[in-house]
C-alpha cells in the first residue's frame, strides 16, 4: 500500500533527469498524441486568501464598517455587477471575466470548518471532511487512478515547483513527476548516455535501455520545441515565479505531454500582519500570471483544452485585527479561468451580518466542485460516494 513516504519517493524518482523525458511522453506505450484530450490546471492560493478583499462587497455598507482600514474604496473596485467587484490589482482577471474567461465561485467551503492550515489543506486535498494530513489518497490521484489514462506508462500529474507534490495528486497507481524549471525537461548538451549495470541480455537491462533511448529522443524534441517556443511566443509572462510555473505548463501542454492534470502553488496569503501591500501584490501577480498563461495558449489554439481551478485552504475573519491583517476564517471565493467556463459570478456574496463565529457562512461545499470538474470536464468518474450528491451549479457552458 503507498503511504505518503511512498508517493513522495515515488514523484522523487520519476523527477531524475534522465527519465523525466520519457515519462512526459506518450509514445513509450506506442500511444497517439490526441490534441483534444482536456487538461485541468490546479492553482492552489497557499496561506488561506482573505477572499473578502479579493471578490468586494463593495454595496455592502458593512464592508467599509468591518474594514476601516483594509477596506477598498468603492471608486477603486473592479466592479463585476452591482454588488461585488474584484480587487483593483486584478485587473488581468478582470479583463478575463468581461471576455467570459475568468468565473468567481462566492461562498466555498465546507462543513464545520478548521481554522489550521494544516487540517484545512488535508480537507481540500483529499476531497474528505475526516482526511487526516499524512494519510489517505488525493482528490486527484484517486480520480486519475478510474480513469483510461492509467492503461498508460506515462505520467498523468505534473506537479511544477520546489516544494513537495501535493497529497491531492496521490493515487495508488497514479504516475507524478515533480518539475521545477524547463531545464528539467532537457538534457545538457554533450551529454553521453550511460550503461546499464545489468547483464547485457536481462530483462531489466532491455527495459532500462528501452527507457533511456525513449527518454534521450523525448528530451531532444522538448528542446527543440523549447528553443521554437522561446522565439514565437506571442503573449510576454510577467517576471514572476508563478508565471514562470505556468509558462512550463505551457510548454509541456504544447509538447504534447500525456498529463492531464498540472498542479502549481503560490506561497504568501498567511497575512496576519500588515495585509494590504503584500496582498495587492499577490493579487497582481496571481491575476497576471493566469491571463499571460491563457493568452499564450490562445496563440497556439490550445486555449480550449484547459481549465484552470484556483482555490485556498480558508477565507480570512470578517473583522480585521489589531496589525491591520486577517485571521484565519472559513468560507472564501473559488475561481475558475478558461474558455469553456460559464464567466462570471456565481452566487450570491456571503452576508457580512449573519456569521457563524466571525466567518463567512459557506453556501457551496468544494466537494461539489470537485465532481463538476471531474465529471464534466476530466469526464472522469471518480468511483466516490458523496459528492455527486452536493448541488453545484452548472460551471461549463453547454
Amino acid at each position: 500500500m503507498f503511504n505518503r513516504r511512498s508517493f513522495l519517493t515515488r514523484s522523487a524518482l520519476l523527477s531524475l533527469s534522465p527519465l523525466v523525458p520519457g515519462f512526459l511522453s506518450r509514445s513509450l506505450a506506442n500511444e497517439s498524441a490526441t490534441r483534444d484530450e482536456r487538461i485541468l490546471v490546479v492553482l492552489q492560493l497557499d496561506g488561506g486568501n482573505d477572499g473578502l478583499n479579493t471578490v468586494i462587497p463593495f454595496a455592502d455598507e458593512n464592508y467599509a464598517r468591518l474594514r476601516p482600514q483594509l477596506r477598498i474604496p468603492t471608486a477603486d473596485v473592479l466592479k463585476l455587477n452591482g454588488d461585488v467587484g474584484l480587487h483593483p490589482a486584478m485587473r488581468s482577471a478582470h479583463a478575463m471575466a468581461r471576455e467570459g474567461r475568468f468565473t468567481i465561485l462566492q461562498g466555498v467551503g465546507y462543513p464545520n470548518p478548521d481554522r489550521s492550515h494544516f487540517r484545512s489543506m488535508a480537507i481540500w486535498h483529499q476531497g474528505r471532511l475526516d482526511a487526516e494530513s499524512n494519510s489517505g489518497f488525493g482528490w486527484l490521484g484517486h480520480a486519475l487512478d478510474h480513469s483510461q489514462a492509467n492503461s498508460t506508462t506515462s505520467a498523468q500529474a505534473v506537479f511544477v515547483g520546489d516544494q513537495t507534490p501535493p497529497l491531492a495528486l496521490l493515487g495508488r497507481r497514479t504516475q507524478v513527476v515533480s518539475l521545477s524549471r524547463e531545464n528539467d525537461l532537457v538534457l545538457p548538451a554533450g551529454f553521453k548516455p550511460f550503461a546499464a549495470a545489468e547483464p547485457a541480455d536481462s530483462d531489466l537491462a532491455s527495459y532500462i535501455q528501452h527507457v533511456l533511448d525513449h527518454s534521450y529522443q523525448t528530451a531532444r524534441q522538448l528542446r527543440t520545441s523549447a528553443e521554437a517556443n522561446a522565439k514565437s511566443v506571442i503573449s510576454s509572462y510577467p517576471a514572476t515565479d508563478l508565471a514562470r510555473q505556468l509558462s512550463l505548463v505551457s510548454l509541456l501542454i504544447k509538447t504534447e505531454s500525456a498529463a492531464r492534470v498540472y498542479y502549481v502553488s503560490q506561497p504568501g496569503y498567511d497575512t496576519h500582519v500588515g495585509q494590504a501591500g503584500d496582498h495587492a501584490r499577490l493579487l497582481q501577480t496571481f491575476s497576471d500570471a493566469v491571463k499571460a498563461f491563457f493568452d499564450d495558449l490562445a496563440a497556439s489554439k490550445l486555449q480550449d483544452r484547459v481549465t484552470l481551478l484556483a482555490f485556498s485552504e480558508f477565507g480570512r475573519r470578517v473583522e480585521e485585527n489589531d496589525g491591520v491583517g486577517t485571521d484565519h476564517g472559513a468560507a472564501g471565493p473559488v475561481f475558475l479561468a478558461g474558455p469553456a467556463i460559464v464567466g462570471g459570478v456565481v452566487g450570491g456574496h456571503p452576508s457580512l451580518t449573519d456569521l457563524d463565529d466571525g466567518d463567512l457562512k459557506m453556501s457551496l461545499d468544494f466537494r461539489a466542485i470537485y465532481a463538476r470538474l471531474l465529471k464534466d470536464w476530466l469526464q472522469i468518474s471518480d468511483g466516490s460516494s458523496g459528492s455527486n450528491d452536493l448541488h453545484c451549479p452548472h460551471l461549463f457552458r453547454t
